[in-house]
């Protein structure tokens, strides 16, 4: 139902799965696993999995260890590397072009942080006319508790749920757990 003409496929969208990232984010080998299924499920299905990696001089470097991809994450050289350097995974890179190229129009948003990336780059596709699945137990974020902000998995969770109800005219929005995936065409 994607509001993009022509664009009747569905990606895998993996967002700053890296090691300075994830390290000590609750549940992260359990949510790295699930994206690890979604990866091998998607390239299976001959499903595009496209990867985003943040760059960023002051906490992950590019080049670094910190800035490196998780090692359980194995990215297949024939799929797309996407770097940026802000939240939304669209702003200032190749993306969009990456997507038109595959005629995609759907996406499927794992990765980290709920609170910061994955949530730019939701909201980002859904204005640009994507319909957007988010993983709910495919995203994780770091505790920011002593900035005031609420517990890392009430963060997950208030993600989840109001991305579940997203809506707008001739698009999709909506929560789901990696069991429940499906990479179906946009409608």
């Amino acid at each position: 139902m994607t509001t993009l003409a022509n664009r009747p496929q569905t990606a895998l969208l993996v967002i700053d799965v890296q090691n300075g990232v994830v390290d000590g984010t609750p549940k992260r080998d359990d949510v790295v696993a699930n994206i690890g299924a979604l990866v091998r499920q998607a390239r299976a299905q001959r499903v595009p999995v496209i990867w985003v990696q943040h760059n960023d001089a002051d906490g992950l470097p590019q080049g670094s260890a910190e800035w490196d991809l998780v090692p359980e994450l194995a990215r297949d050289d024939a799929e797309p590397l996407v770097h940026k350097n802000y939240g939304d995974s669209f702003e200032g890179t190749d993306l969009e072009a990456r997507l038109a190229e595959r005629a995609v129009g759907r996406l499927i948003v794992t990765g980290a942080e709920s609170d910061a990336c994955i949530r730019s780059t939701i909201h980002g596709a859904f204005t640009r006319g994507y319909d957007v699945t988010l993983v709910g137990d495919a995203h994780t974020t770091s505790d920011k508790t002593e900035w005031g902000a609420p517990s890392p998995e009430a963060v997950i969770t208030h993600t989840n749920l109001y991305w579940r109800y997203q809506s707008a005219p001739g698009r999709t929005a909506g929560t789901v757990d990696t069991a429940d995936v499906t990479f179906s065409p946009a409608s």
